[in-house]
């Protein structure tokens, strides 16, 4: 019986796509174009694959701890109810990520062949994918590691290159070549032998964990003791923190898969011409969108005159660009990225300098995703900050207090149910209450429609981390 089991990796930050991308919303939970999400796409896309199996095993999607609920809905969005959703306590790149999830893979004693894909990829052609990706499959069976080439359109820079000269739909792996030069670049796409590394992998499990256990014990045996202190809670299954930490940081590349040629170790690419984008920068947003007879790009209410080669996107207002070639136009509700499209690259260097700076741009939009709901910071000054609140049907905020601020809470829509003390009443449109200093409380939507308020907050402190948690549903207490 053949199992093969769909692994998402989804712990990326995005930082080049900045404003719209953030730290605590990065760019696998975007909507680049239609309506679903980069991760959405992802496992959708994967759980296709999957379907050519013996037995139909649930996604695994690794991602970050501060992630888990924004995976959680989008998941359930699509209708995906029983995937695995792994979560890293911080980042230590994709090699230990793989490893923790084929141990998941392998809990029951099986031996699936693994199919590995970044959450942040774009992939035109779905029937060619789904093609590249059987081929793949035949030959992760025969205990091959497979990766997915991607046929270069351009000397690009910013990729790792593999070397695979032949015909064959499934070619044997010579080498692999690490980021080169523009005038390297322009050789390798020349010589039409080397294809882009997309980070895209098929494997067995038992062979992935005998070659790291070859390769990086160090990292085989931490994995090891992260996973034997795994706990599963209702929708996460959580590693132990002070385990995983002692994690090493590695990539899947570099850890095993570019020792493999020459190692015994059999290692084959497919070939892979699907419309594929890394979609790491605004320049690859562009060349992957559909762009107008002037090469521009509009997302929202733009206006282009006299204008070219060019990519705006207006989440609030009115862009209009006049005379402009070659750039990118990103407004958002706290912050606007004008940046020349050929340097796209750099807009990490603006995050960096955010992040050096203690500016929250680089971490948070000013509209805010929580498990209940969201929140949208609409205004603030000397010693206030006015906030909309969105709370979900059934959901509610922990119960907690304050230390500097006082709070007033006025129905805009909907029902809520506050709990101040030991009091609880409940509330409908335009009627309000006041949550005093140190006092605890608690809101709660019984209603099935969205509730939807304004919160002023006043004291000498407003910060999100002056709240003190005394019961959570989220595990957040």
């Amino acid at each position: 019986m053949r199992l093969i089991q769909s692994i998402v990796m989804a712990g990326g930050s995005g930082t080049r796509l900045w404003p719209l991308s953030r730290a605590a919303f990065p760019k696998q939970f975007l909507t680049v174009s239609g309506e679903h999400s980069l991760l959405q796409l992802a496992t959708q896309r994967m759980r296709a694959v999957c379907h050519a199996g013996d037995k139909e095993m649930p996604t695994i999607v690794v991602a970050n701890e501060g992630h888990r609920f924004m995976v959680q809905e989008q998941l359930q969005e699509i209708g995906i109810n029983d995937a695995t959703i792994l979560l890293e306590p911080e980042g230590r790149n994709t090699a230990p990520a793989l490893t923790l999830a084929a141990l998941e893979a392998c809990k029951d004693g099986d031996d699936p062949i693994l199919v590995v894909t970044p959450a942040d990829q774009g992939i035109k052609d779905e029937q060619a994918f789904s093609r590249a990706m059987a081929l793949a499959i035949d030959s992760a069976a025969n205990g091959h590691i497979v990766v997915l080439g991607v046929q270069p359109l351009r000397p690009e820079t910013g990729f790792g290159y593999i070397l695979a000269p032949g015909n064959e739909d499934v070619r044997i792996v010579q080498a692999f070549v690490e980021k080169p030069s523009v005038a390297t670049a322009e050789l390798y796409l020349e010589d039409g032998n080397y294809y882009w590394n997309g980070g895209i992998f098929v494997l067995k499990a038992s062979v992935w964990l005998s070659s790291l256990r070859l390769f990086r014990e160090d990292i085989h045996h931490a994995c090891q003791l992260a996973w034997a202190s795994r706990q599963v809670d209702e929708y996460f299954l959580r590693l132990g923190k002070s385990e995983f930490l002692n994690l090493p940081s590695e990539s899947i590349d570099y850890a095993v898969i570019e020792k493999c040629p020459n190692s015994g170790i059999p290692i084959s690419m497919v070939p892979l011409d699907a419309g594929w984008s890394d979609l790491g920068a605004w320049d690859a947003i562009w060349q992957y969108s559909e762009n107008d007879d002037y090469g521009n790009n509009a997302q929202g209410d733009v206006l282009f005159v006299h204008s070219h080669n060019s990519l705006v996107r207006s989440d609030n207002r009115l862009v209009a660009v006049l005379g402009l070639n070659n750039v990118v136009v990103v407004e958002t509700d706290d912050a606007v990225l004008v940046a020349n499209r050929e340097q796209s690259q750099d807009v990490k260097l603006i995050v960096s300098l955010l992040q050096k700076r203690g500016r929250k741009e680089s971490t948070l939009h000013r509209k805010v995703s929580r498990p209940w709901g969201w929140y949208d910071s609409i205004g603030s000054g000397e010693r206030f900050q006015v906030k909309r609140i969105m709370v979900k049907p059934g959901a509610s905020l922990s119960l907690q207090m304050h230390h500097h601020r006082s709070e007033h809470w006025i129905v805009v829509s909907g029902t809520a149910e506050v709990t101040v003390g030991d009091k609880t009443v409940l509330l409908t449109e335009n009627q309000s209450t006041f949550i005093p200093l140190g006092q605890t409380h608690r809101l709660h939507n019984p209603g099935k429609l969205p509730l939807e308020l304004i919160e002023v907050q006043s004291g000498s402190y407003l910060g999100e981390d002056d709240i003190v948690r005394f019961e959570d549903k989220y595990g957040r207490a």
